[in-house]
């Protein structure tokens, strides 16, 4: 009867012990608000919206502990509106990422699946758009540099390293899974060092695409959504695709202040465009490009401050140089400002504002702040939200 008894009591505690190894996070974000803008398509617009700051989104997070330091890991994360339910990212199930790989207390961590690239990793939390503090309808015009993460990569095989005292390191690859090997994949790496309050990065990003082939001038369809290393979420129809880019951040006592260069470089691209999605002309369309290659430019200067433990401003200014071809050069000049107030470690509301001047759009192309739906019939754009996110 004891050795019943003893053998039943050291099952219990090994099978608490392997269940102690192995953990599943549900974790989520909903961002909800109204927000009001003075020209959309032609109009005023009042809308409710959902995930004008931070995308709302639901996922799974896990872990194994295989011993030694090694681990098996996993996410599996899902956008949506909270407005009406519908999935994001294309109605996909797990649009905005879908990985599994192992990581090491050592070496790293390598993983598999749909994932971001490296200049959002390491460059886009240093900008404002990559933040809480800006967010979606702060990214640079049509957000050309990526870091709202309007782009993310189907195929990808990712590699990160562990923190060497604040140094951090990784990239990229997606591949085209097709027999065109080097059609329609794309490659990224990046690297960021910490330091008291000082933090700096830089990353690279290249996608190769030829725009005569199937699967990328169909780029929502079926073909570019399942094999290729584009996602159905394109934002340039052109051959290649180069973006680069850095900052620097600095933290002293509540304040944090930075600056962010990208550069966004198009080849290929006579024919090509930026998509009706990104331009708010619509689900089709865009803007077209003049000759074989484009460009944008952007300096970002962010503030944030932090007034008292629950509240928080924060403020951006961009300067984007663009060149589309053909004698268009518009310029534009973006503003974002927002303040923050937590009601709790997971719940917080904010107002923010946000102003968009484009120099010239005799070309047809208006102010546009990214994620309202429609550009401008002028030069300006203003848009303000009241809205509140919960965290869970």
């Amino acid at each position: 009867m004891k050795k019943t008894l003893m053998v039943a009591a050291l099952t219990g505690v090994f099978a608490t012990a392997a269940h102690a190894q192995s953990s599943v996070t549900l974790y989520g974000l909903i961002d909800a608000g109204i927000t009001y803008a003075n020209n959309s398509g032609g109009h005023s617009l009042w809308k409710a919206s959902s995930g004008t700051v931070n995308g709302s989104r639901w996922g799974l997070r896990g872990s194994e502990d295989l011993g030694g330091g090694l681990k098996a890991i996993f996410t599996l994360e899902s956008g949506f509106s909270i407005m009406n339910g519908t999935a994001g990212q294309s109605s996909r199930m797990f649009g905005r990422q879908a990985f599994v790989g192992l990581a090491s207390n050592q070496y790293g961590a390598v993983t598999l699946g749909r994932q971001y690239d490296s200049v959002v990793d390491y460059v886009a939390p240093l900008s404002n758009t990559g933040t809480q503090y800006g967010g979606t309808i702060a990214a640079h015009p049509y957000d050309n540099d990526n870091l709202n993460n309007s782009i993310r990569f189907n195929n990808t095989i990712k590699y990160s390293s562990v923190n060497y005292a604040g140094f951090k390191f990784g990239g990229t690859y997606s591949f085209s899974n097709s027999s065109e090997f080097a059609n329609n994949r794309a490659y990224s790496f990046g690297a960021s060092y910490n330091w008291g309050g000082l933090n700096v990065a830089a990353g690279y990003l290249q996608l190769n695409n030829d725009v005569t082939n199937a699967v990328f001038a169909n780029a929502n369809g079926p073909a570019a959504s399942a094999a290729g290393a584009q996602t159905g979420e394109w934002t340039f129809l052109a051959g290649r695709q180069r973006t680069f880019g850095g900052g620097v951040n600095y933290t002293f006592g509540p304040a944090t202040a930075g600056i962010v260069y990208t550069q966004t470089n198009l080849s290929d691209a006579t024919g090509g465009g930026i998509s009706g999605t990104q331009s708010g002309t619509g689900s089709t369309g865009g803007i077209a490009f003049r000759a074989d290659s484009a460009r944008f430019q952007n300096f970002e200067g962010n503030i944030r401050y932090a007034l008292t433990p629950a509240l928080s401003l924060a403020g951006a200014y961009t300067y984007t140089r663009a060149n589309l071809g053909g004698g268009v050069n518009p310029n534009y000049n973006t503003v974002a400002l927002q303040s923050d107030y937590a009601l709790s470690k997971r719940t917080d509301v904010y107002l923010q504002g946000d102003w968009q001047h484009v120099s010239d759009n005799s070309a047809g192309i208006g102010a546009y702040l990214n994620g309202l739906g429609s550009a401008s019939t002028r030069q300006d754009q203003i848009a303000v939200t009241v809205g509140m996110r919960h965290r869970f």
